[in-house]
Formats: structure tokens, sequence, C-alpha cells
């Protein structure tokens, strides 16, 4: 179905009429560019019967977006300075709701009554791993995250597995497939970040990976393992879990898995057999 495509913010304008600056520890790099605006959308394949949780929204150049094309939008911004801002760019727009919290201090359940909704947010990059944990982690999860963050990040989220995964990707992997699915060049931003952008699409599984019941033994394993990478799994995990070297080696021959081994080089099939015998071992 067609829709209007919202006039540009001129960012720089709307700050110095609210007497704003790009606050640096917030991560304000505002994007603006109406195109790549656009194209996020369309990534996120937003339609009329969507609810979608924005983080992070800023001035609102993302938010007039996807509210032309969603059933409600609920942006979440922590900075209270900008919400004035933000309300004059949103006025036309009855189904955007802001919400003026800390995303990460509220759980999903506390804003969305939708039975299903999407994530599509610039969030700030100092702190998207922490903000990824948070939705996956906390219920309803979304059908689908779409999250412009920085390109080395996205790159190692997305690692496919035999390579050298990271904790992060891990855990967003246990839930969902990452992909790249668009490069954002430093100057469609406002202002220009200082690394490059990525957009990431998280399209997530009905079910977790490691079953329910395992996860957090799971997490708790994997944080051990990953907590000093240059160490093989067993001393990792024995200064991680407090646990005998011999205690861990017996748990990972159990397991089928080399002692000697680093914990970036075991896949998701690993450490879910490893989180079967601690759990039975427990």
């Amino acid at each position: 179905m067609p829709h209007t495509i919202p006039p540009s913010l001129n960012t720089a304008a709307l700050l110095q009429k609210y007497g704003l600056r790009p606050r640096k520890k917030l991560g304000q790099n505002f994007l603006q560019d109406p195109n790549i605006l656009e194209k996020i959308v369309d990534i996120a394949e937003v339609s009329e019967e969507d609810t979608v949780l924005e983080i992070g929204p800023g001035l609102g150049s993302l938010t007039r977006h996807l509210a032309a094309r969603a059933k409600k939008v609920i942006a979440v911004e922590i900075d209270s300075w900008i919400i004035p801002a933000l309300e004059s760019s949103l006025a036309g727009y009855a189904n955007a709701e802001i919400i003026n919290k800390d995303v990460l201090q509220i759980a999903p359940s506390e804003i969305i009554s939708a039975p299903e909704y999407l994530v599509v947010a610039n969030i700030p990059y100092y702190i998207t791993s922490a903000i990824i944990r948070h939705l996956l982690e906390n219920k309803p999860r979304a059908h689908r995250l779409v999250l412009t963050i920085q390109k080395e990040v996205a790159e190692r989220i997305c690692t496919p597995e035999g390579k050298k995964m990271s904790l992060l990707a891990l855990s967003i992997q246990v839930y969902g497939k990452p992909e790249i699915v668009a490069k954002i060049p430093a100057g469609a931003f406002y202002p220009p970040p200082k690394v490059d952008s990525a957009v990431i699409r998280i399209s997530l599984y009905d079910e977790p990976r490691i079953p329910t019941v395992l996860l957090d033994d799971f997490f708790r394993l994997a944080k051990a393992g990953f907590s000093q990478k240059r160490k093989n799994l067993r001393n990792a995990l024995s200064t991680g879990l407090r646990l005998e070297k011999g205690q861990c080696e017996s748990l990972l021959h159990n397991a089928g898995i080399d002692p000697r081994r680093r914990a970036e080089t075991l896949d998701l099939k690993e450490w879910g057999e490893l989180t079967e015998y601690w759990r039975k071992k427990k």
C-alpha cells in the first residue's frame, strides 16, 4: 500500500532551535539521510499491522519514517533534554508514543501489549551488546530486529560458526540468525561518527537453539569460557566456575571437547552438549 515519505528534518537547525548539542556520552549521532532511513524501514518489512519498538529515537528522523508505515511506534528515549524537540518532530504522527526512560531498566512487557512486534533502531554504539542482550533475554521477544550499529561490531556478531566466535556472536546466534544487510557512510549522520556503520537484521527463531531450561547454565559456561580468551577451556572454566582443573577436564572430555581448545573455537552445538553435561554434574 502506498505511503507518504516524511519530509527530511534539518537536524542542525532543530538542535539550534532547542538549544541542544549532540551528547557524546549518549552516543548521539543522528541518522538523517532520507534514502537510508527509507531503506532501513524497507529492510525491516514494516507494515500497517506492525508495532515497532525504537530505541534512542533522538530527534525522530527514523521514527517518522516508521510511523508513516506502522500501526504503532513506541520510541524509548533516555535523554530528557531532547524530548521537546522529539515531540515537535512527531507532532503529526498520532501513532508514535514517546517514553522517556532507559530501555535497559524496563522489560518489553511493560511497554508493549502487542503479541508480536519489531525492533528498528539506530542504537548507541557504546551499549550495543547490552541493548541486544536485554531485548533477547526478556519476553516478549521481538519477531525481528533491524539495528544500525558499528560496522566492526556487526561483523563480529555475524561471524559464521566454524570461525572465531565472540561471546556477543554466540549470545545472539542462540536466539536468531544475524546478517549484515546494508553499510552506511559516516556522512549520513549528524555529526558524522568516527567509525563506519552497518545495518544488521536478526531474524529470531521460534525457540532458542539451546533449550530454554538450559539457557542460564549455557550463559554461565560461555561467560566463564570467554572470561580469559587466551587460555584454554580447561583453565578458563576452572577460573570462571571456581572448579578444580581436573573436574573441568573431565567435563570437557565427557562432552567430546578437547580441553586444550579455546572458547572461540566451539560452535553452538558443542556449547549445548557441554551445558547438558554441566547440568547433569550439578
